[in-house]
């Protein structure tokens, strides 16, 4: 299939493990280090000016403990090293667990990873600890951190700060050479954490965490989303769509949409996917062919026309061989229904018993169905023969008394010919009469079009939908049994687990013993593939050829009825938004194959922060949720407010935010009212600069815990100021 003009890009491979190098530890005892506990990256470093200057390290917040086969001995990763070894990748272990701090045997390995990487040597850490934590944190969460800093670490302060709350103060912040000592701003902040979005007021400086909201839709759920929409999309693929691709897509090419649903309706035309598709390309070998000579090929095609021909004339033999059968058959069952009135009771049930009937109707059923089948086969036959003249059977007026046994086999083999010559020209008889009825017919059409032409337009239009839906429920069906987790297809199972059943269970034992679990088992779903032929009936042709001689009517004579109505007009526009939206390839196109076309999935991912529920959460949208936190403000405070949107976290880099965000804060806010979103200059490390730049300021003495005081009110307590958490576990004032 050849390319259509759209990007293509090649995936990326993982990043290689970085190698940790410890720092020089020459640092003076005040200097404090800052750790931003991300779900998805550790960020750290020290808050001193030259550290300020440039980034913090950052390694994915990630370990892994086991024992190496090789060499029997314990190992212990972290970061971007877990990925890189199969055993790190099996043990893996993220001190998150969604939006709340659990795995603290983690934690210890990240905050070993960066002491150590930071130069602290030694059985202490003598250094003030300025540390992030999420929006409402549990107390169990903060009391077993502050007690991994101070009963294991000793550190001689700690402080805990919110990330969002922090980043705020870095972007709000008029002077970094000289910071004010509080920050007296007011905004709305929205952090896009990993498994969160919170909704944050401040007012001079100060958040009103008592109103603000949190939904549970983050980051982490939005890759999980889109890959899910991948997999469901290429359910097999050759190289798996996992988590990593997943996110590598979601951070490059996922963006916000202004107005989604107007957007999904201009994606109808096919055009239009077409021109914003994305084709991301995995890496694929390309398998080795031999080439063959062209003699090779003749020998070979000839070869397929020579079994072709074969297989034709051993169907037609065997077709043959079956329609003769069927005559034995029908001939055999037809004397044997002769005998009904002439023997007694007995005798007859005794007959029918032998051929495995058990009552009368049983016979008539059978001789029904073999004349309805011959009469079908006889039909084709005389399409493709000539009008012949009747054969002589000389033998069929010879009395039997007067023939010897050859004599008898022949009267009896001219008497089944004679009846399949009868029965071959009572089915011309029949296609001629029906060619009668069918020119009689269309005469009473024609004459009807004459007469009420918009009523016999109307007439032929219902049936010209009745038809196109029949077909297409015909057609759901079949993909419904195909698909074992259908209603369908658990029907149909069913019913063949009560006809295929040896020992038949009564149904009072059933309901005492449960549902039975036939079924469950992907052998019994074997056997259920393979009678699941879903052969084209005779219905479906002739409802497709019903259907193509209305619209050639309709074509002729309604003018309102044009080529677009036709049934394969709707058909292959269905298709063609189907291919624009997932291009099909050939299976031994390895290349076309290994690609993934990137389209509507590109704007699905992101609105889900506004409709959680088109991923199946039970939650509010952002623009409900920011909505409610406005409604407990009155009129001034709100403008203060939403003159100052502040969006940071990782995903607020996602191109579209802002606008989307506009247009859906502008209808819940009077007309006069101005409103301004600003992002975040660097909205991974902004938490981690705002820690640091306010760690320099005398008040942040004044915002730790000491040792001391760990002691005396345990690790639950924490300072009341305007950068944490508030909550009734708080140290009192001095």
């Amino acid at each position: 299939m050849a390319d259509t003009p759209a990007q293509v890009i090649d995936l990326p491979p993982g990043p290689n493990p970085s190698r940790l190098v410890p720092e020089a530890y020459e640092r003076d005892r005040e200097c404090a280090i800052i750790i931003d506990n991300g779900s998805t990256n550790l960020r750290y470093g020290y808050n001193e000016e030259a550290s300020y200057s440039k980034e913090p390290y950052e390694r994915t917040n990630v370990a892994a403990r086991f024992k190496d086969r090789r060499t029997n001995r314990p190992v212990l990763l972290f970061g971007d090293c877990v990925d890189a070894d199969s055993g790190g990748r099996a043990q893996a272990r993220y001190p998150w667990e969604g939006d709340v701090l659990l795995n603290f045997d983690a934690l210890e390995s990240a905050l070993d990873h960066v002491f150590v990487h930071l130069g602290v040597s030694g059985d202490t850490v003598d250094h003030p600890i300025f540390m992030t934590e999420r929006l409402c944190s549990p107390l169990h969460s903060r009391a077993l951190t502050s007690e991994l800093m101070f009963e294991l670490y000793s550190v001689p302060s700690l402080a805990y700060g919110l990330d969002s709350v922090m980043s705020f103060y870095d972007n709000n912040v008029p002077n970094v050479s000289k910071p004010p000592p509080i920050l007296d701003s007011d905004g709305l902040v929205i952090s896009f954490n990993t498994a969160s979005t919170s909704v944050i007021p401040i007012l001079s400086g100060k958040g009103i965490l008592s109103n603000c909201k949190r939904i549970p839709w983050g980051a982490s759920q939005a890759i999980e989303y889109l890959h899910k929409l991948l997999s469901l999309k290429y359910p097999g693929f050759p190289t798996r769509v996992n988590v990593p691709p997943s996110s590598w897509m979601f951070q490059n090419l996922c963006e916000f949409s202004p107005d989604y649903i107007t957007h999904l309706r201009k994606l109808k035309d096919p055009a239009e996917i077409l021109k914003i598709d994305t084709i991301i390309r995995f890496p694929f070998t390309e398998p080795t062919q031999t080439e063959k000579t062209a003699e090779e090929l003749e020998q070979a095609y000839a070869r397929r026309k020579e079994q072709g021909k074969k297989l034709q004339e051993l169907a037609a033999a065997r077709r043959s061989e079956k329609l003769q059968e069927k005559e034995n058959d029908l001939q055999r069952l037809l004397e044997l229904r002769e005998d009904r009135g002439r023997d007694n009771r007995k005798d007859w049930e005794a007959k029918l018993e032998q051929e495995g009937l058990d009552d009368d109707a049983a016979l008539d059923t059978i001789i029904k169905k073999l004349e309805t089948d011959l009469k079908r086969s006889r039909k084709k036959d005389v399409d493709e023969e000539d009008v012949v003249e009747e054969p002589s059977f000389p033998l069929l007026d010879v009395p039997d008394e007067e023939l010897d046994e050859a004599g008898l086999k022949e009267k009896k083999k001219q008497k089944l010919l004679k009846a399949g010559f009868d029965a071959r020209m009572k089915v011309r008889r029949e296609k001629e009469k029906e060619k009668e009825e069918r020119d009689a017919e269309e005469r009473r059409d024609n004459e009807e079009r004459e007469r009420n032409p918009e009523g016999w337009a109307t007439k032929l239009r219902q049936e010209h939908e009745s038809t196109m839906l029949r077909i297409k429920e015909r057609t759901r069906r079949k993909a419904a049994l195909s698909d074992r987790k259908s209603a369908v297809s658990q029907a149909r199972m069913k019913t063949i687990t009560s006809l295929a059943a040896d020992d038949r269970v009564p149904k009072k034992r059933r309901k005492v013993n449960g549902e039975d679990m036939f079924g469950a088992d992907d052998a019994d779903w074997a056997v259920y593939r393979k009678i699941n032929t879903a052969a084209v009936s005779s219905d479906e042709d002739e409802d497709f050829a019903r259907l193509d001689a209305v619209e050639k009517k309709l074509l002729t004579h309604d003018p309102s009825f044009s080529a677009e109505h036709t049934y394969s007009s709707i058909n292959s526009k269905r298709s063609a938004l189907i291919s624009a939206f997932k291009q099909p390839y050939a299976e031994h196109d390895v290349e076309g194959t290994s690609r993934i076309h990137f389209n509507i999935e590109r704007w699905r991912a992101c609105e889900t922060w506004f409709s959680p529920g088109m991923a199946g959460v039970d939650s509010a949208g952002l623009g409900e949720v920011i909505q409610n936190v406005l409604a407990r403000f009155n009129e001034q405070e709100r403008g203060r407010l939403v003159k100052n949107v502040f969006v940071t976290g990782a995903p607020a880099q996602l191109p579209g935010l802002s606008t989307r965000l506009y247009n859906a804060m502008r209808p819940i806010l009077s007309p006069e009212m101005p409103l301004e979103i600003h992002l975040a200059k660097r909205p991974a490390i902004d938490a981690w600069r705002g820690m640091a730049l306010f760690s320099r300021t005398p008040h942040f003495k004044k915002v730790g815990v000491s040792k001391a005081e760990y002691e005396e009110w345990g690790g639950e307590r924490i300072r009341r100021w305007w950068g944490g958490n508030w909550n009734s576990s708080f140290i009192p004032d001095e």
